[in-house]
């Protein structure tokens, strides 16, 4: 499986930049036993962008928030002067090897628009909101500018109470966005938000990748069905791991690599993001290995007479260097400053 736009997202000859992420900041409020533990910068484009940034991936940041924005971000977003920030409320049990959690959305920014979209054409389009800021119109006019479109099914599906601001996840059919799922390359679902679509469908019209936390991914696509291996990691909080999952496989897929390649890159990104509170910072040895081992991968691939689907030897190189940094994070993030955990 390689990345191929179909024919119509292919523009010969037209300009194009990288990577085009939409998707809101957020402010993410951690809570334990009534106790809010943390206050990081979350949303999905905020961890997306930092792997591609840490990657040095190009990338242009769409996003909204309110005046009251608390954090400094490599991507500007847009300010929406009426309105407050996107905020979650996560309530869950921090110690390690739970991750059970229940996310309120207690304020919520504006939508994007299609005009908050510039008209550039880009390689990769990723629709990533988390607060119900991705309107259809918004998917149809990244389609209309990215050969490939990636979007994450929570900027879907997602619905909310209107009482408490609680997440609920509606069926993929009856989300508004199904009749546009013919015209994205990838769809990435959690092994829970999958059931909320019908996979054997999906398949039939983009690649389907489905995580499941420690046991890895799972590749869909007319032809083929892959299981895609973890990295081992001792989680303190899974916030974030599935968007940093989706942006390692972005940059796979920038760099070359096919997609189980790809997602294998993925796994890595969104093991070490389960290790911290807030935004990982990753350790810049360990980038350098992954690099070093992704451009050792495409040589072995251009090299080999055949497709190779053997990701065995992949993973068992890139394992060494996931582990260059220390398995927990030292420190948390409290209000935008880094506090010890004691």
């Amino acid at each position: 499986m390689t990345l191929t736009p179909p024919p119509s997202q292919q523009t010969p000859n037209s300009p194009h930049r990288r990577v085009l992420i939409v998707g809101n900041y957020c402010h993410d409020v951690l809570i334990q036993n009534n106790t809010v533990v943390a206050e990081t910068l979350g949303g999905a484009a905020s961890f997306i962008s930092n792997v591609l940034d840490s990657s040095s991936v190009s990338c242009d940041l769409i996003s909204k928030v309110g005046r009251d924005f608390k954090y400094d971000v490599a991507h500007p977003p847009i300010v929406a002067p009426e309105m407050a920030t996107t905020v979650f409320e996560a309530y869950f049990d921090l110690g390690i090897g739970h991750s059970d959690r229940v996310l309120k959305r207690v304020a919520a920014c504006d939508p994007i628009l299609p005009s908050d979209i510039p008209d550039s054409r880009f390689d990769i389009g990723m629709a990533v909101g988390v607060g119900g800021e991705i309107l259809p119109e918004t998917l149809e006019k990244m389609v209309e500018i990215c050969d490939v479109v990636a979007v994450d099914i929570q900027a879907l599906i997602r619905v909310f109470d209107p009482v408490d601001g609680a997440v609920k996840l509606v069926d993929l059919k009856e989300s508004g966005f199904s009749h546009l799922m013919g015209k994205i390359g990838f769809l990435k679902a959690s092994s829970d938000e999958a059931l909320f679509m019908d996979v054997e469908e999906m398949r039939c019209l983009c690649c389907v990748v489905v995580t499941s936390g420690e046991k890895g991914c799972r590749i869909y696509d007319k032809d083929d069905e892959t299981v895609v291996p973890p990295f081992v990691a001792k989680q303190v909080d899974p916030t974030g791991a599935g968007d940093s999952f989706l942006g390692g496989l972005v940059v796979g897929l920038v760099e070359g690599l096919d997609v189980p390649d790809a997602a294998l890159l993925g796994n890595l990104f969104g093991s070490v993001t389960v290790e911290h509170i807030g935004q990982p910072k990753f350790d810049l040895t360990m980038l350098q290995r992954v690099k070093d081992e992704v451009q050792r991968r495409k040589k072995q691939c251009n090299l080999s007479s055949s497709h190779n689907n053997d990701h065995d030897e992949f993973h068992a190189r890139l394992s060494p260097a996931r582990f260059q940094e220390s398995p927990l994070q030292p420190k948390i993030l409290v209000n935008g400053h880094l506090c010890d955990r004691s």
